[in-house]
């Protein structure tokens, strides 16, 4: 980190590149309310691995933090610090002292992350950030809603929607499928009698009506009945009362004696009156069409009774109704969700959900209520303060999404989504399904919608820039927040009257969405640069962005300019605890990511995150021995190759600079495997598949390491060790560059170690076609199969590797004969005499157990080179030192040193074995060869 700080290495990753070769991406801004968690580092990593990836195509690649500023999240935490609960309490002490408040709080977070971001390794312009509540950006987002206007795509209505009383706001129907939206909740249950008035005997006829929301019941104007649903008249043995429901619904609903009286005809229902349970009359006009039963096909016979109760004022289907058959619209609950006091409703003053126990009690007093339960069921909240949310009529501003949906669904087909059924199922659907968006908030730190309204004769006048007001009002204006705008009272252009801004601030997510024009101030500046580089080739968050910022900024992208705002988005998953629940800091069920990046570094987690179901969009179980084994089985595996490189290299002094011309099988294999994962892994990441692309980093990694620096040990000590040097170097250098998005840290030291070049300023490698042999990696990996089966069969027998054995046979459905030098590697590795080869339908080895003199004699030899080579290393000698041996023993393991003596000169880098001790004593380890005791000395 200091070396890229000192060296401006990210900036210059960008100068380098032609200034007419971008390649766009667009960061999702995140809030500097709290630090960052794993979620956070998920998605900036792979924010990171990608650019760089592009970078070292050749693109250049700018990335400009951002951060959210406004919105409920926001103004929920700082209701909290300052003790205010309601919007009541907002306005007490002024807007203007709550916005400053809201101001301060934004970015209390943000030097933690900068620290966490920089330790990810993550390269982002993190010093030009911008922010969504800059006058320049707010100034942007107006643009975009004055564009909206023009376009007849912004409209003022009056429908039912999800509403948060504790915020004091609606909400847009897509943040219901945000996480934490719904929870499961115990609600009472009531079926509840409706007098009908028409009656053709003495006996009291009901209409028999389910609801789970009994503090609904006082704004009934109508019951509605399917016409395709059979109902059925029946008479409670009990009471003799006469109950209407659907015939489907009785055995479930009805848990008593009756008597069945006979079906009863929809259409002879529809238009009936009935009574209504509570008497509001003198504080509501009735409608003439008030209280009578109405046919609406959406009424089911699935649950409740098949009749269904009416409230317009709290229910979308329920307002459908109003516009068909002109109901009155009483709303009995004011905007705190309390029950209207004045009324004389029973529960009044209490908040809906404990006014229900007030009115049960009234129906049960009043002999309405037939019974009542206790329902279960997933009930949306709101996801920012956990308020049970209500259904409720409101007016609000929209965007006319519905004319433009089509349009929305044909430019989806133009985005390329990772995971790919993404694009057709949950993001396809949503489009499909797509109601207009309720775009303004009843809050106050916000973008100001830049509508005034005049209160004569209700014109209205739209702003698209800080200019435009400015000219109006007469005056220079620094701040366009809600507490200054709200000041400017403007005359009316049409009438002179006062116009006044509409008071609502927009949505959030319409901040977000607006962030591609916003976050370059389009189109006061950076006009062609947007306009160039529009829409952008990459974006990424996680899968609940589906239904939030890749909504809106399509959206906003297909409204202004009739195109998709990205070409490529890569989803990623949620992250949870290893138990499978939701990361808690109060449970304390995760590690924290500083202290997990300090213990293993940040190039183990990236590699982790980065290759796990997380990136395919799937929930992840955060495990921290995920991590470790990261580091055991790569990190530290690349260091040791590299280290073992570097060793060797500098014993030889070995030059770089020399052409390579190498005939050796392992070499000619290592360099195939080398473009061929080069090949595979660019294929991957252009379709931005990140994990095969990692997957494929680690499988060659696994080649390098314990197939090709194993196997040529030997010849980087003799005389082939150019050839061998020069081979490690180019795979070192080329799989740096392709390992150096995944993990910046450990590429660079490596990259740096062997050229003094930083690897993040390199060109991605070039695949050379002509060095991949594909027939011979694949007899090399059937040469390795064998062996790994051979290996298998051994331990299965107990007979250590050391102790060679007469033959190996295998039974191969390729019926292919390996060549000389694969076949002596099989001898080499499974330690055998011989191998045949014959034609089978799988794979299958067979070796000979059967062990002569003269195999035993081989087998102590082997021994003896390892005990050798044990005592070298606890020694602390290198490959330079060269020292003696004595080894004491009785007469029949020294009949075998004697007999295979410059065998093991040779392999353990003795100048010597001698009899009599001589020179300085470095080493001395009692030792045991095929169970005989022994002493093995060195000397110098």
């Amino acid at each position: 980190m200091a070396y890229w700080k000192e060296n401006k290495t990210f900036q210059k990753s960008i100068n380098q590149r032609p200034s007419d070769k971008h390649y766009t991406f667009y960061d999702g801004p995140p809030y500097a309310t709290g630090t960052p968690h794993y979620g956070h580092l998920l998605a900036g990593i792979l924010k990171d691995v990608v650019p760089r990836y592009w970078a070292m195509k050749g693109y250049r690649v700018e990335r400009r933090f951002g951060w959210d500023c406004h919105g409920l999240p926001v103004e929920n935490l700082v209701e909290g610090e300052l003790g205010l609960n309601s919007k009541k309490d907002i306005e007490k002490i002024g807007v203007e002292k709550f916005s400053k408040a809201c101001r301060d709080s934004v970015l209390r977070y943000v030097d933690v992350w900068k620290k966490t971001t920089k330790r990810m390794g993550r390269w982002v312009d993190m010093e030009n950030d911008y922010k969504t509540m800059e006058p320049w950006y707010m100034e942007s987002v107006w643009w975009v809603f004055s564009k909206l206007w023009e376009k007849d795509l912004v409209y003022e209505g009056f429908k039912v929607l999800p509403y948060c009383p504790r915020c004091g706001t609606p909400l847009s129907n897509f943040e219901l499928a945000q996480p934490g939206a719904y929870a499961e909740v115990s609600d009472p249950s009531v079926f509840v009698k409706f007098f009908l008035k028409t009656q053709d005997s003495d006996l009291k006829t009901y209409l028999l009506v389910w609801t789970t929301t009994p503090w609904t019941l006082p704004a009934n104007t109508a019951l509605a009945i399917n016409p395709k649903i059979q109902y059925e008249k029946i008479q409670l043995k009990s009471t003799g009362e006469i109950l209407i429901l659907a015939k489907e619904r009785i055995k479930e609903v009805i848990k008593e004696p009756y008597k069945s009286l006979g079906k009863v005809l929809a259409k002879d229902l529809v238009g009936q009156s009935y009574e209504p349970l509570f008497d509001i009359s003198s504080h509501h006009v009735v409608s003439k069409n008030d209280h009578k039963i109405r046919a609406a096909d959406f009424v089911g016979e699935k649950d409740g009774t098949g009749i269904v109760h009416i409230a317009p004022a709290y229910g979308e289907d329920d307002m459908a109704l109003v516009q068909e058959f002109n109901l009155s619209m009483p709303q009995t609950v004011d905007s705190e969700g309390k029950i209207v006091k004045g009324w004389g409703l029973p529960g009044e003053g209490k908040f809906v959900k404990e006014a229900d126990t007030d009115i049960i009690g009234f129906l049960k007093k009043k002999k309405f209520l037939y019974k009542s339960e206790q329902f279960i069921h997933s009930y949306p909240h709101c996801w920012r303060c956990d308020t049970p949310l209500l259904y409720k009529a409101l007016n609000t501003w929209f965007v006319a999404v519905t004319k433009i949906k089509n349009q929305l669904i044909k430019n989806n087909k133009q985005i390329h989504w990772v995971p790919g059924h993404l694009k057709a199922g949950r993001f396809g659907k949503m489009l499909e399904t797509a109601p207009d968006w309720t775009v303004s908030r009843n809050r106050y730190w916000g973008v100001p919608i830049p509508l005034w309204r005049c209160e004569d004769c209700g014109e209205l006048e739209v702003f698209g820039s800080i200019a435009e007001l400015e000219k109006r009002v007469g005056k220079k204006i620094t701040d366009i927040h809600k507490h200054i705008v709200d000041e400017f009272v403007l005359a009316c252009k049409k009438c002179k009257g006062k116009a006044k801004r509409v008071p609502e601030v927009l949505d959030v997510w319409f901040d977000s969405g607006s962030m591609p024009y916003a976050q370059n101030h389009y189109p006061f500046q950076n006009k062609a640069k947007f306009e160039a580089n529009f829409p952008a080739d990459f974006i990424a968050e996680g899968i609940d962005q589906t239904r939030g910022w890749f909504y809106t900024l399509h959206v906003l992208a297909n409204a202004l300019f009739g195109k998709h705002a990205f070409k490529n988005v890569v989803v990623n998953g949620t992250i949870l605890a290893q138990d499978g629940k939701k990361m808690s800091k109060r449970l304390k069920n995760y590690p924290e990511p500083d202290l997990v990046m300090e213990k293993y570094g940040a190039d183990a987690m990236r590699f982790y995150l980065m290759t796990s179901p997380a990136v395919r969009a799937e929930d992840l179980r955060f495990q921290e021995r995920g991590v470790d084994e990261v580091l055991k089985k790569f990190v530290l595996t690349l260091w040791n190759s590299y280290a073992f490189f570097a060793m060797h290299a500098n014993a030889a002094g070995f030059d770089s600079t020399k052409p390579l011309q190498s005939k050796n099988l392992l070499d000619r294999w290592i360099l195939s495997r080398l473009n061929h994962t080069i090949s595979l892994y660019e294929k991957n990441m252009n379709t931005y598949h990140l994990a095969p692309a990692g997957e494929e980093l680690a499988e060659f990694l696994d080649d390098l390491s314990n197939w090709y620096i194993r196997r040529s040990r030997r010849r980087f000590k003799g005389s082939e060790d150019f050839e061998a040097l020069s081979t490690l170097y180019i795979v070192l250098v080329e799989f740096t560059k392709i390992l150096a998005p995944f993990m910046p840290f450990i590429s660079e030291k490596i990259h740096l170690g062997l050229t003094n070049r930083s690897v993040h300023l390199e060109d991605l490698p070039q695949v050379h076609q002509k060095l991949i042999n594909g027939k011979l990696e694949e007899q090399m990996k059937l040469t390795r199969e064998i062996v790994s089966t051979g290996l298998a069969a051994r331990a299965q027998a107990g007979i250590k590797v050391r102790q060679p054995l007469a033959k190996l046979k295998a039974w191969s459905k390729e019926s292919r004969v390996l060549s000389h030098r694969l076949v002596e590697i099989i001898k080499e590795e499974v330690n055998v005499k011989a191998v045949s080869f014959k034609k089978g339908e799988r794979l299958k080895v067979t070796l000979d157990f059967k062990l002569t003199p003269a195999l035993k004699e081989e087998g102590i030899k082997r021994e003896l080179v390892r005990h050798i080579q044990d005592l070298r290393k606890k020694s602390g000698l290198t490959i330079q030192d060269k020292v003696n041996a004595i080894i004491v023993g009785d007469n029949s393991i020294l009949k075998i040193v004697n007999k295979f003596r410059k065998d093991i000169i040779a392999e353990t880098l003795l100048i010597d074995i001698i009899g009599a001790e001589k020179g300085k004593l470095i080493g001395e380890k009692a030792i045991k060869i095929s169970n005989k005791e022994a002493t093995l000395k060195l000397y110098r």
